[in-house]
Protein backbone atom coordinates (compact mmCIF):
# COMPACT_ATOMS: atom_id res chain seq x y z
CA UNK A 1 0.00 0.00 0.00
CA UNK A 2 1.59 3.15 -0.86
CA UNK A 3 0.18 6.85 0.02
CA UNK A 4 1.06 9.36 -2.37
CA UNK A 5 0.58 13.53 -1.87
CA UNK A 6 -2.59 15.14 -2.83
CA UNK A 7 -5.28 13.92 -5.30
CA UNK A 8 -4.36 11.73 -8.52
CA UNK A 9 -6.25 12.00 -11.95
CA UNK A 10 -6.68 8.75 -13.93
CA UNK A 11 -3.31 8.38 -15.71
CA UNK A 12 -1.82 11.66 -14.31
CA UNK A 13 2.02 10.86 -12.20
CA UNK A 14 1.14 10.43 -8.57
CA UNK A 15 2.65 12.44 -6.02
CA UNK A 16 5.78 11.61 -3.96
CA UNK A 17 5.08 8.76 -1.26
CA UNK A 18 4.88 9.76 1.95
CA UNK A 19 3.80 6.36 3.69
CA UNK A 20 4.17 2.54 2.72
CA UNK A 21 2.65 -0.94 4.04
CA UNK A 22 2.06 -4.09 3.18
CA UNK A 23 -0.76 -5.76 4.25
CA UNK A 24 -2.42 -9.26 3.76
CA UNK A 25 -5.96 -10.33 3.87
CA UNK A 26 -7.94 -13.02 3.38
CA UNK A 27 -11.15 -12.48 1.86
CA UNK A 28 -11.72 -16.51 0.97
CA UNK A 29 -11.17 -19.20 3.08
CA UNK A 30 -9.12 -22.39 2.49
CA UNK A 31 -10.88 -24.69 -0.48
CA UNK A 32 -13.03 -22.25 -1.92
CA UNK A 33 -13.28 -22.01 -5.97
CA UNK A 34 -13.27 -19.56 -7.97
CA UNK A 35 -14.95 -20.00 -11.34
CA UNK A 36 -15.51 -17.69 -14.14
CA UNK A 37 -19.48 -17.82 -15.25
CA UNK A 38 -20.09 -17.39 -18.96
CA UNK A 39 -23.53 -18.49 -18.79
CA UNK A 40 -25.56 -17.55 -21.58
CA UNK A 41 -25.74 -13.49 -21.21
CA UNK A 42 -24.54 -13.74 -17.70
CA UNK A 43 -20.85 -12.38 -16.57
CA UNK A 44 -19.33 -13.24 -13.30
CA UNK A 45 -17.26 -15.28 -10.79
CA UNK A 46 -18.76 -18.10 -9.48
CA UNK A 47 -17.62 -18.67 -5.71
CA UNK A 48 -18.38 -22.55 -4.29
CA UNK A 49 -17.56 -23.52 -1.12
CA UNK A 50 -15.65 -26.97 -0.24
CA UNK A 51 -18.13 -29.92 0.44
CA UNK A 52 -21.22 -31.14 -0.99
CA UNK A 53 -23.40 -28.36 0.12
CA UNK A 54 -26.05 -27.48 -0.68
CA UNK A 55 -25.26 -24.20 0.41
CA UNK A 56 -27.26 -20.61 0.67
CA UNK A 57 -27.29 -18.84 -2.61
CA UNK A 58 -26.59 -14.75 -2.67
CA UNK A 59 -25.60 -12.82 -5.60
CA UNK A 60 -23.14 -9.96 -4.97
CA UNK A 61 -23.43 -6.56 -6.63
CA UNK A 62 -21.86 -3.47 -6.30
CA UNK A 63 -22.29 -0.06 -7.57
CA UNK A 64 -19.44 1.93 -9.72
CA UNK A 65 -16.75 -0.06 -7.25
CA UNK A 66 -17.72 -3.31 -9.38
CA UNK A 67 -18.91 -4.74 -12.55
CA UNK A 68 -21.98 -2.28 -12.71
CA UNK A 69 -21.92 0.37 -15.09
CA UNK A 70 -24.01 3.26 -13.88
CA UNK A 71 -23.81 5.56 -17.13
CA UNK A 72 -25.84 2.42 -19.16
CA UNK A 73 -28.76 3.84 -21.02
CA UNK A 74 -31.11 0.63 -19.79
CA UNK A 75 -31.04 -1.95 -17.90
CA UNK A 76 -33.40 -5.13 -18.34
CA UNK A 77 -34.42 -7.05 -15.28
CA UNK A 78 -34.09 -10.41 -17.42
CA UNK A 79 -30.29 -10.11 -17.45
CA UNK A 80 -30.61 -10.60 -13.43
CA UNK A 81 -33.40 -12.93 -13.31
CA UNK A 82 -31.12 -15.40 -15.53
CA UNK A 83 -28.05 -14.91 -13.01
CA UNK A 84 -31.03 -15.88 -10.21
CA UNK A 85 -32.42 -18.61 -12.11
CA UNK A 86 -28.75 -20.05 -12.81
CA UNK A 87 -27.83 -20.07 -9.18
CA UNK A 88 -31.05 -21.72 -8.10
CA UNK A 89 -30.46 -24.19 -10.41
CA UNK A 90 -27.23 -24.79 -9.26
CA UNK A 91 -26.56 -28.48 -7.41
CA UNK A 92 -24.60 -26.61 -5.02
CA UNK A 93 -27.32 -24.16 -3.88
CA UNK A 94 -29.59 -24.97 -1.33
CA UNK A 95 -33.20 -22.82 -2.58
CA UNK A 96 -35.71 -22.86 -3.10
CA UNK A 97 -34.68 -18.82 -3.41
CA UNK A 98 -31.81 -16.77 -3.47
CA UNK A 99 -30.21 -13.88 -2.03
CA UNK A 100 -28.87 -10.37 -3.04
CA UNK A 101 -26.38 -8.50 -2.05
CA UNK A 102 -25.83 -4.47 -3.17
CA UNK A 103 -24.07 -1.42 -2.65
CA UNK A 104 -25.18 1.95 -3.85
CA UNK A 105 -26.65 1.44 -7.38
CA UNK A 106 -26.18 -2.59 -6.82
CA UNK A 107 -28.44 -1.90 -3.73
CA UNK A 108 -31.27 -0.33 -6.05
CA UNK A 109 -31.34 -3.14 -7.98
CA UNK A 110 -31.24 -5.70 -5.09
CA UNK A 111 -34.58 -3.81 -4.19
CA UNK A 112 -36.21 -4.19 -7.58
CA UNK A 113 -34.74 -7.33 -7.91
CA UNK A 114 -36.70 -8.61 -4.77
CA UNK A 115 -39.54 -6.46 -5.58
CA UNK A 116 -40.13 -8.05 -9.00
CA UNK A 117 -38.88 -11.47 -9.17
CA UNK A 118 -40.00 -14.19 -7.48
CA UNK A 119 -36.62 -16.47 -7.22
CA UNK A 120 -34.98 -13.47 -5.09
CA UNK A 121 -36.33 -13.55 -1.43
CA UNK A 122 -33.93 -11.88 0.58
CA UNK A 123 -31.76 -8.26 -0.40
CA UNK A 124 -28.90 -6.86 1.35
CA UNK A 125 -29.19 -3.00 0.41
CA UNK A 126 -25.69 -1.02 1.23
CA UNK A 127 -26.00 2.71 1.24
CA UNK A 128 -28.76 2.58 -2.06
CA UNK A 129 -32.00 4.39 -2.82
CA UNK A 130 -35.46 3.57 -2.63
CA UNK A 131 -36.06 4.98 -6.50
CA UNK A 132 -34.81 3.75 -9.84
CA UNK A 133 -32.00 6.16 -10.82
CA UNK A 134 -29.83 7.43 -13.98
CA UNK A 135 -30.40 4.49 -16.27
CA UNK A 136 -34.67 3.41 -16.88
CA UNK A 137 -35.47 -0.28 -15.88
CA UNK A 138 -36.79 -2.66 -17.59
CA UNK A 139 -38.78 -6.01 -17.05
CA UNK A 140 -41.40 -7.00 -19.47
CA UNK A 141 -43.70 -4.32 -20.16
CA UNK A 142 -43.08 -2.75 -17.07
CA UNK A 143 -40.59 0.33 -17.06
CA UNK A 144 -39.01 2.43 -14.15
CA UNK A 145 -37.15 5.74 -15.49
CA UNK A 146 -34.34 6.97 -13.79
CA UNK A 147 -34.19 9.77 -11.14
CA UNK A 148 -31.45 11.98 -12.52
CA UNK A 149 -28.31 13.95 -11.55
CA UNK A 150 -28.11 17.41 -12.10
CA UNK A 151 -23.93 18.19 -12.07
CA UNK A 152 -24.61 21.76 -11.57
CA UNK A 153 -25.28 20.88 -8.03
CA UNK A 154 -21.66 18.97 -7.93
CA UNK A 155 -19.94 21.28 -5.46
CA UNK A 156 -15.85 20.66 -6.14
CA UNK A 157 -13.60 21.39 -3.12
CA UNK A 158 -9.65 23.87 -3.35
CA UNK A 159 -8.38 20.47 -3.60
CA UNK A 160 -10.53 19.24 -6.27
CA UNK A 161 -12.69 16.70 -4.34
CA UNK A 162 -16.26 16.50 -5.75
CA UNK A 163 -19.34 16.04 -3.67
CA UNK A 164 -22.24 14.73 -5.55
CA UNK A 165 -24.65 14.98 -2.03
CA UNK A 166 -27.16 17.67 -3.20
CA UNK A 167 -27.14 16.16 -6.90
CA UNK A 168 -29.53 13.25 -7.26
CA UNK A 169 -33.02 14.99 -7.74
CA UNK A 170 -35.90 14.83 -5.11
CA UNK A 171 -37.61 11.24 -5.23
CA UNK A 172 -40.30 13.21 -3.16
CA UNK A 173 -41.01 15.41 -5.69
CA UNK A 174 -44.47 14.12 -7.20
CA UNK A 175 -43.08 14.08 -10.34
CA UNK A 176 -40.47 11.49 -10.05
CA UNK A 177 -43.53 9.00 -8.37
CA UNK A 178 -42.66 6.86 -11.35
CA UNK A 179 -38.94 6.57 -10.40
CA UNK A 180 -40.07 4.93 -6.82
CA UNK A 181 -39.93 1.18 -6.41
CA UNK A 182 -43.18 -0.37 -5.57
CA UNK A 183 -41.11 -2.40 -2.57
CA UNK A 184 -44.39 -2.95 -1.13
CA UNK A 185 -45.28 -5.58 -3.89
CA UNK A 186 -42.01 -7.73 -2.33
CA UNK A 187 -42.52 -11.38 -0.50
CA UNK A 188 -39.01 -11.09 0.18
CA UNK A 189 -37.19 -9.48 3.27
CA UNK A 190 -34.90 -6.63 3.28
CA UNK A 191 -31.97 -5.63 5.32
CA UNK A 192 -30.81 -2.00 4.98
CA UNK A 193 -27.42 -0.70 5.50
CA UNK A 194 -26.76 2.67 5.65
CA UNK A 195 -23.87 5.28 7.17
CA UNK A 196 -25.28 8.47 8.30
CA UNK A 197 -22.41 10.26 7.09
CA UNK A 198 -22.59 9.24 3.55
CA UNK A 199 -21.74 11.79 1.51
CA UNK A 200 -21.99 10.43 -2.18
CA UNK A 201 -25.54 10.68 -1.64
CA UNK A 202 -28.97 10.46 0.88
CA UNK A 203 -29.04 6.92 1.80
CA UNK A 204 -30.68 7.68 5.17
CA UNK A 205 -33.09 9.53 3.81
CA UNK A 206 -33.65 6.48 1.01
CA UNK A 207 -33.76 4.17 3.96
CA UNK A 208 -36.70 6.47 5.76
CA UNK A 209 -38.88 6.39 2.64
CA UNK A 210 -38.43 2.94 1.97
CA UNK A 211 -39.86 2.24 5.52
CA UNK A 212 -42.23 4.56 5.23
CA UNK A 213 -43.62 2.91 2.19
CA UNK A 214 -43.46 -0.59 3.67
CA UNK A 215 -44.99 0.62 6.57
CA UNK A 216 -47.83 2.29 4.90
CA UNK A 217 -49.03 -0.98 3.32
CA UNK A 218 -48.76 -2.89 6.63
CA UNK A 219 -45.84 -4.91 5.57
CA UNK A 220 -42.79 -4.99 8.25
CA UNK A 221 -40.48 -7.40 6.75
CA UNK A 222 -37.09 -5.06 6.93
CA UNK A 223 -34.61 -4.17 9.15
CA UNK A 224 -32.49 -0.89 9.49
CA UNK A 225 -28.84 -0.55 10.35
CA UNK A 226 -27.75 2.82 10.63
CA UNK A 227 -24.33 3.91 11.58
CA UNK A 228 -23.69 7.28 13.01
CA UNK A 229 -20.42 8.47 11.50
CA UNK A 230 -20.22 5.55 8.97
CA UNK A 231 -19.71 7.29 4.93
CA UNK A 232 -20.47 5.50 1.90
CA UNK A 233 -18.62 2.66 1.13
CA UNK A 234 -19.51 0.02 4.08
CA UNK A 235 -17.32 -2.68 2.86
CA UNK A 236 -16.62 -6.28 4.64
CA UNK A 237 -14.52 -5.39 7.77
CA UNK A 238 -10.89 -4.88 7.57
CA UNK A 239 -11.59 -3.45 3.99
CA UNK A 240 -9.27 0.23 3.89
CA UNK A 241 -11.51 3.53 5.31
CA UNK A 242 -11.95 5.30 2.23
CA UNK A 243 -13.56 8.94 2.59
CA UNK A 244 -12.40 9.72 -0.92
CA UNK A 245 -12.48 7.52 -3.86
CA UNK A 246 -12.32 7.98 -7.49
CA UNK A 247 -15.59 7.56 -9.20
CA UNK A 248 -15.42 5.14 -12.36
CA UNK A 249 -17.74 6.98 -14.03
CA UNK A 250 -17.02 10.71 -13.50
CA UNK A 251 -13.37 9.86 -13.87
CA UNK A 252 -12.88 11.79 -10.59
CA UNK A 253 -12.29 11.98 -6.64
CA UNK A 254 -15.95 12.29 -4.87
CA UNK A 255 -16.25 12.13 -1.25
CA UNK A 256 -17.71 9.31 0.14
CA UNK A 257 -18.66 10.99 3.38
CA UNK A 258 -17.73 8.93 7.15
CA UNK A 259 -15.14 9.23 10.15
CA UNK A 260 -12.41 6.44 10.61
CA UNK A 261 -13.15 4.49 13.77
CA UNK A 262 -16.82 4.99 13.54
CA UNK A 263 -16.99 3.86 9.49
CA UNK A 264 -14.54 0.49 10.57
CA UNK A 265 -17.02 0.06 13.52
CA UNK A 266 -19.66 -0.27 11.12
CA UNK A 267 -18.11 -2.30 8.40
CA UNK A 268 -17.42 -4.90 11.64
CA UNK A 269 -20.74 -4.65 13.03
CA UNK A 270 -23.00 -4.66 9.86
CA UNK A 271 -20.70 -7.74 8.35
CA UNK A 272 -21.83 -10.00 11.20
CA UNK A 273 -25.16 -8.54 10.87
CA UNK A 274 -25.30 -9.34 6.94
CA UNK A 275 -24.64 -12.93 7.71
CA UNK A 276 -27.19 -13.76 10.25
CA UNK A 277 -30.01 -12.31 7.59
CA UNK A 278 -28.86 -14.22 4.88
CA UNK A 279 -28.59 -16.97 7.02
CA UNK A 280 -32.21 -16.87 8.20
CA UNK A 281 -34.22 -16.30 5.55
CA UNK A 282 -31.60 -18.50 3.12
CA UNK A 283 -31.15 -21.55 5.43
Amino acid sequence: MLVHQGHGLPRAVPGPVVAKAKVERWFTAPGVRRIRLKEGGVRGSLFLPPGDGPFPGVIDMYGDEGGLTEFMKELKLEYFQDAARFLQRHPKVKGPGVGVIGTGKGAELALSMTTFLPEVVAAVCISGCSSNTVADLHYGEMTLPGLRFDMNKVSVSDTGVYDTFEALDDPTKPANSPCTIPIEKAEGHFLLVVGEDDRMWKSSLYAELAIGRLRQHGKENFELLSYPGAGHRIDPPSTPFCQVAMDRVLGVPVVGGGESKAHAHAQEHSWGKIQEFLHLHLG
